[in-house]
């Protein structure tokens, strides 16, 4: 029993609790864990609040310019091709053929020389007919002369006659007055005489009258004849000028450029036949973007770039459509033409609007147009890099365009493209 009693009394001393340290961990893991969420918090919001790097780009690719403060020359640029100033397209005047092309394109022609050849049966028979109805109406024209002059005269003839009868009967009432006054005769014989006289002045009257009208008839009864003349000679020289077309012409010297018929082929009237051109008298037709055509003027000065030398020009026409985003400007050229100078010939041209005096200006970026803001570049002092900046432009040249605000003399900005970086306020330089 002690033994038993003994040994009951170890086990309760085993059982008396220690002092543990569970809690006391647990308590460290939380607070670490609590720490470190509270850490990595601080991370984040602090690399949100951090701006992002600033890309490279490597300096060598860039295309730079510096503003200048001066006078800037305001120029416009277009493509263009050299045209003859006179161009003659030679239509047909009538439905017909094509017999036979004598000229090929190429050829130097005079005002005569016959280019091609048309017929025309129906052409031919109208030219015949409207020549004989002209002599039909011009013999009508002399015969309707001879019988209303003849007439007339009959009628004249008539008056005469009339007139003789009354001056002879007034003399005679003039004598039978005298004798009437010397007893001679009665005062009845004389008022017979008197009477008679009297009826012929009036009879004389109304033939001169009638007379005087018939010859106003006549000149209205040739008139219309006449008008009948000289409407059929028209009309045959018409028929005439189409025969003679048929032979188809150069009408002015210079070097046939086109035929586009072939032979046997069959045109209506107005299809162009052929097509003729002065090379030594050129101009340049230049087609200018319509966004810088708005200050064209006619009379300006201009160059044109042959590939082959430059000549000097002016503004002659500025067209008033706008056709694909251009508008087409015409340059009569003031110097000689450069050898190998030819109608279609490729050039550039440039127009020379007006100049600026003492302005701001920069190279032309890239993008951006005139009177417009946009951002750039502007390279810091140390050239390790550039910033954007926001610029207000003004007018704007070929390689130049004002500087309204955003920039100051001295100031180098970035031209190129730099669209890729849109969304950076800054680069760095490799």
């Amino acid at each position: 029993m002690a033994t038993q009693l003994r040994f009951t009394g170890q086990q309760s001393n085993m059982d008396i609790p220690r002092p543990s340290f569970a809690a006391q961990k647990k308590k460290k893991r939380l607070i670490l864990i609590v720490v470190a969420v509270i850490a990595l918090a601080g991370i984040t919001f602090g690399l949100s609040r951090l701006k992002p790097a600033a890309p490279s780009v490597e300096r060598s690719t860039l295309w730079s310019d510096k503003v200048k403060r001066g006078d800037m020359l305001r120029q416009v640029r277009g493509l263009g091709t050299l045209v003859p100033e006179e161009i003659r397209w030679i239509p047909a005047d009538t439905e017909a053929r094509v017999e036979r092309i004598n000229v090929l394109p190429g050829t130097k022609v005079e005002p005569d020389t016959i280019i091609l050849e048309l017929s025309n049966p129906q052409a031919e028979q109208e030219a015949m007919d409207a020549e004989w109805q002209l002599k039909a109406a011009v013999a009508e024209l002399k015969n309707a002369r001879v019988r209303v002059e003849s007439e007339l005269m009959t009628q004249e003839a008539g008056a005469a006659t009339v007139s003789a009868d009354y001056n002879e009967a007034r003399t005679r009432a003039e004598i039978d007055a005298q004798l009437a006054k010397l007893g001679v005769i009665s005062g009845q014989a004389l008022k017979a005489s008197e009477g008679r006289a009297k009826e012929l002045s009036t009879r004389n009257e109304i033939q001169q009258k009638r007379v005087d009208i018939n010859a106003k008839a006549v000149d209205s009864q040739i008139a219309v004849q006449q008008a009948r003349v000289e409407q059929l000679r028209a009309l045959a020289e018409l028929r005439r000028k189409q025969l003679n077309a048929l032979k188809v012409r150069a009408g002015i010297a210079g070097i046939l450029q086109e035929v586009p018929v072939q032979v046997g082929q069959r045109v209506t009237a107005g299809t162009n036949l052929a097509r003729v051109a002065e090379p030594e008298k050129l101009k340049a037709e230049l087609r200018i973007p319509e966004t810088q055509a708005k200050d064209i003027q006619i009379g300006q000065p201009a160059q044109i770039d042959t590939h082959n030398g430059v000549m000097k020009g002016e503004v002659m026409r500025v067209d008033p459509a706008v056709q694909n985003g251009t508008v087409t400007v015409d340059v009569k050229l003031t110097d000689a033409l450069p050898k190998g100078a030819r109608p279609e010939l490729s050039v550039d041209g440039t127009i020379n609007l007006d100049e600026l005096k003492n302005v701001l200006y920069v190279g032309r970026p890239a993008s951006g147009n005139e009177r417009s803001t946009i951002s750039m570049f502007k390279i810091d002092p140390d050239g390790k890099g550039a910033m954007r900046v926001q610029v207000q432009l003004g007018r704007s040249s070929v390689n130049a365009i004002e500087i309204i605000n955003g920039l100051k003399e001295g100031d180098e900005v970035v031209l190129s493209d730099m669209s890729r970086f849109e969304n950076a306020d800054r680069v760095r330089f490799e």
